[in-house]
């Protein structure tokens, strides 16, 4: 696939922003007031689906040469945010569940199995899959669903219970254990249709009921001795591991680049309130409490959102990397996001606990965040994905290999082709950690010029604390049996190293190739980079210092300005409706 250029994609994000219009508006039924009536309801929100079908976004998630729009993984991420900063449950429930699951299709389906899958989305239709094991956390592998072998095929039996959409899908992506051992080549996955299976050998559940996305249709399904012919499989026999590995390479960075919109929702509505009100006699905007909240969940968005970016368009320049940035992404920026949200909450105060009205989408996003984290590529299946991989990447001392190209860090750059045969499941090899000597001395050089500003040099220092982080790790890794809990803790503080290095990159690249479309220079300037990299170097347990007041004042006055002209908080700096 040839990847669309950036016109093309700011059209369709602006086209999906303005079929969904102004979030505020009582009136509107894809509004907060639907959203939240719908909630309470515990349903759908069926007017969404009816218009977001209606303007055909299932295209977004067909490969173009199946008929479909799929050229970029970022781009994907990017137009369904407009959807996730009015209704996570609608992002998910209607569009991210169908693209989690046909990517297993993309990548292990034949022909016929794609185009059948294609035409379905195409015309509306849902796909479902069913990873998830059976009280046992996100391990499938320990899958409760079993496949017999038979003379043409597979017979199922067993039970998945906890399928978003299992109920009303076309197709289902079952991954079911086909051996009596677990290992990597006892599991099968298969493409299911639901109409042509035998009555009293498959049932749908009934409907789980949640806290967070309490509209979404989690079911259960059961399989009694139901049939699955040979020409059901998806790749070869035994090869379910291996094709879920290939697909989480897409899926991980995905869905948690889309919920960003969710935590933009979040820092919106606080903001909303802080305006024009008073606590203690002062402005609420004005209290160091507030706005310091304020400030740093913008901080957070855009740490959380330099790191998807570098993992969607890994997938596209560093294939044979991507595996690692995506399970960084999907470990980190559920937690990064679900920290910052519930640190807004001292904004609110106590109409943290609205259900209704103008802030009660907040808190339905505090409640709808951490769903993310659940399911088969949840945080500990994710960290437990880069252990392995870590002792590997940090055999040759850290950053002695090829820094990525300037292009992982340019959001709205172009991009080649979508190869899905050259993704591969383990890395070798992490251009992004090699990148962080790169950035660093860059900002040294900086720093030493007379003149040069006190969050540059500010910033020099805190990349220092992140390049000693990492090569300190494989001191950290010595030694350490397998499954021990400090090999699990030097992950997490990979993870953070890397998100570091996103931060570095965009602000290094965007300040040698300026984005026409951001002329303020926001993310060339160093005064957002400071907070970012002091508050990842926090994270790491180090002291990060006392920042230029400078710091404060630049980020601070972009997130009032954002808010002000309508334009979202993350890299993209996107004009919104309403």
């Amino acid at each position: 696939m040839t990847g669309s250029d950036e016109a093309a994609v700011a059209a369709r994000v602006a086209a999906v922003e303005d079929l969904l219009g102004d979030p505020g508006d009582p009136g509107n039924p894809t509004g907060a007031a639907a959203v939240l009536a719908a909630d309470e309801r515990a349903e759908m929100l069926a007017e969404g689906e009816r218009l977001l079908h209606g303007h055909g976004i299932a295209a977004e998630f067909v490969p173009t040469a199946l008929g479909g729009r799929l050229d970029r993984v970022d781009a994907l991420a990017r137009v369904l945010r407009p959807v996730f900063r009015r209704d996570a449950t609608l992002g998910l429930g209607f569009g991210a569940t169908s693209v989690l699951a046909a990517a297993n299709v993309w990548f292990g389906g034949r022909p016929e199995q794609r185009e059948r899958t294609a035409r379905l989305l195409l015309a509306g239709g849902r796909v479902a899959v069913a990873h998830q094991g059976s009280g046992r956390g996100g391990d499938f592998v320990r899958s409760s669903l079993t496949a017999d072998r038979t003379a043409d095929g597979y017979t199922l039996r067993g039970v998945k219970p906890v399928v978003n959409n299992g109920g009303r899908a076309g197709l289902l992506v079952l991954f079911a254990r086909t051996e009596a051992e677990t290992g990597p080549h006892d599991h099968c996955a298969l493409l299911l249709d639901p109409a042509r299976t035998e009555p009293g050998r498959y049932r749908v559940l009934p409907r789980r009921r949640m806290t967070g996305m309490r509209g979404l249709e989690a079911v259960g399904l059961a399989f009694a001795g139901q049939p699955a012919p040979a020409d059901r499989l998806l790749g070869a026999p035994g090869t379910g591991v291996g094709l879920a590995q290939r697909s989480f390479q897409l899926t991980r960075s995905l869905l948690p680049s889309m919920a960003i919109a969710s935590a933009d929702t979040c820092l919106r509505t606080a903001l909303s309130f802080a305006v024009g009100r008073s606590r203690y006699g002062r402005p609420l905007l004005r209290t160091p409490a507030a706005r310091a909240a304020m400030d740093a969940a913008f901080v957070d968005l855009l740490i959380a959102d330099s790191l998807a970016l570098v993992a969607t368009r890994a997938a596209h320049l560093l294939p044979t990397q991507t595996s690692v940035l995506a399970a960084a992404v999907r470990y980190l920026l559920p937690r990064l996001l679900r920290e910052s949200t519930y640190d807004l909450s001292v904004v609110l105060g106590a109409r943290v606990f609205d259900r209704s009205g103008p802030y009660g989408l907040f808190q339905k996003n505090v409640r709808d965040l951490p769903v993310i984290s659940l399911g088969h590529a949840g945080n500990s299946a994710c960290l437990a994905t880069l252990v392995p991989q870590l002792a590997r990447l940090l055999e040759r001392p850290p950053m002695s290999g090829e820094p990525a190209p300037a292009e992982l860090f340019r959001p709205r750059g172009p991009l080649p082709g979508l190869d899905l045969d050259r993704l591969v499941p383990a890395a070798r090899h992490d251009a992004l950690a090699a990148s962080l000597a790169e950035g660093t001395a860059t900002l040294r050089s900086l720093a030493a010029v007379p003149g040069a500003p006190a969050a540059t040099a500010s910033a020099a220092a805190l990349a220092g604390t992140v390049v000693r982080e990492l090569r300190e790790l494989p001191g950290r890794l010595a030694g350490a049996p397998d499954g021990h809990p400090g090999v699990f803790a030097a992950a997490d503080r990979y993870v953070l190293v890397l998100a570091a290095a996103a931060c570095l990159g965009v602000w290094q690249h965007e300040r040698t190739a300026p984005d026409p479309a951001s002329p303020d220079g926001f993310l060339a300037d160093p005064g957002w980079l400071a907070p970012a990299l002091a508050r990842i170097v926090r994270r790491l347990g180090h002291p990060a210092g006392e920042l230029p007041r400078a710091c404060a004042d630049h980020v601070h006055r972009e997130l009032l300005d954002r808010f002000a002209s309508l334009r979202s908080f993350d890299l993209y700096d996107t004009p919104l409706a309403g």
